[in-house]
């Protein structure tokens, strides 16, 4: 029937971790359908479920319309193995589920022209719908979130639209979906220079080492205020491009024909008075993708009012629902000293000898400005004391103020360890 790898068991949401008896915050199960159907690699089409013949014919629907709402897919199929009942949700004749036969079972090919068709794609927009994700050789696959992130985006491109917005949770591989998405428009020559814009050097290197890393000897991480035009793909901290004085603005020195991608958009490249926003609006007629875990919308700074609205979002809550994010819960403990602050008695000297200014100290100078090891070596125990009533072996991230604050507390927490 030319489908591709008609998935059985494809899972949609991983298996996860699961804690003992008794633990309220594990991970959520995966689900997982009989069959999922794909045109082509990573272009899922249509949901199977497949039941005995004790079974009905439409038994599996239910279940199956719910596999294509998550997969946002337009066929659904339910059989017995005696025959299927076809749900079909973009029917121009207005019956929306028929049976039909064994033999009746439509091809991939006429599935995608109903498809298309539906979504009024033309043939040069197909070819860049269609276009082939990157693969490595191995099994590893988009999640299926991505894949909808991934062709709502080439669909919106394809179409003309020139603002994006991806809003998907923090760990759910934004960047990894940004990488198939240009990777998808750059092998097509869609688009064929790139400027992979962020504001912390640690994002710039680690996409390049990373989900970057295939672009290879076409990438380079713009340094030192140079420019080097040979490349395609460029990846650069805002500030490394632009400044007060206009020398600094090399990214004056480049076409305007760019697909610019913001990460992190939210931490201020929509605020019209922003350094990021000059940039964009040198290249106001490139297509600008913008991604973020978290949009912006204030008085003054609106991800929303620059890129429009999301064309897709992957919420915390989806991704925990699905299995991909760890839950959570808040542990709240009041800490006096963070509660009424502390004031050093009069004269009194830190360990060094110096003499401790006179004022009352809050949460606003703890470890930054002064530093409490007694209130260090408490918060430690009582993440000690937590993990010890929960699961020692669980993966924990306990955020610090600053490097020095993170080796006072590591020493700490292995203080309680003993």
């Amino acid at each position: 029937m030319g489908y591709f790898d008609p998935g059985a068991g494809r899972v949609f949401a991983d298996e996860g971790a699961h804690p003992g008896a008794g633990k309220i915050h594990a991970r959520a199960r995966n689900k997982r359908a009989d069959y999922v159907l794909f045109y082509k690699p990573n272009l899922p089409i249509a949901v199977i479920e497949a039941k005995d013949n004790t079974h009905s014919l439409g038994d599996g629907m239910q279940q199956g319309l719910g596999y294509g709402e998550l997969l946002q897919v337009p066929f659904i199929f339910s059989s017995n193995g005696d025959g299927f009942l076809f749900h079909n949700k973009i029917a121009t004749d207005g019956v929306i589920e028929r049976e039909i036969g064994l033999d009746e079972f439509p091809s991939a090919e006429t599935l995608w022209q109903w498809w298309a068709a539906h979504r009024e794609l033309s043939e040069a927009q197909q070819n860049l719908v269609k276009q082939d994700y990157y693969s490595d050789g191995s099994d590893k696959t988009p999640r299926y979130y991505q894949l909808l992130a991934i062709a709502k985006t080439m669909e919106a491109i394809s179409k003309g639209q020139n603002r994006i917005l991806l809003v998907m949770a923090t760990g759910t591989g934004k960047t990894f979906t940004a990488f198939q998405i240009i990777w998808r428009l750059w092998k097509s020559k869609t688009k064929q220079r790139i400027l992979f814009l962020a504001d912390r050097n640690i994002l710039v290197d680690q996409t390049m080492t990373n989900d970057f890393k295939p672009f290879g000897s076409a990438m380079t991480k713009i340094q030192k205020r140079q420019a080097d035009k040979s490349y395609e793909i460029y990846l650069s901290l805002y500030q490394a491009v632009t400044g007060n004085e206009e020398e600094q603005k090399i990214y004056k020195q480049f076409s305007r024909d760019f697909l610019i991608v913001i990460d992190e958009c939210y931490r201020g490249s929509a605020a019209d008075d922003s350094a990021w926003r000059q940039i964009l609006d040198y290249f106001a007629s490139a297509t600008q993708m913008g991604l973020t875990a978290t949009p912006k919308e204030t008085r003054e700074v609106s991800n929303i009012d620059y890129f429009g609205e999301p064309i897709y979002t992957y919420s915390l809550r989806q991704g925990i629902d699905d299995g991909f994010l760890a839950p959570y819960k808040v542990v709240r403990i009041d800490i006096d000293r963070d509660l009424v602050g502390w004031r050093p008695r009069v004269g009194q000297r830190d360990k060094y000898g110096h003499e401790i200014e006179d004022r009352i100290y809050n949460q606003r100078d703890f470890d930054k400005t002064i530093v409490l090891e007694p209130l260090t070596q408490l918060v430690a125990k009582k993440i000690s004391d937590f993990l010890k009533q929960t699961n020692r072996f669980d993966k924990t991230i306990v955020f610090c103020e600053n490097i020095d604050h993170a080796e006072r507390m590591r020493q700490a927490l292995g203080v309680c360890k003993e």
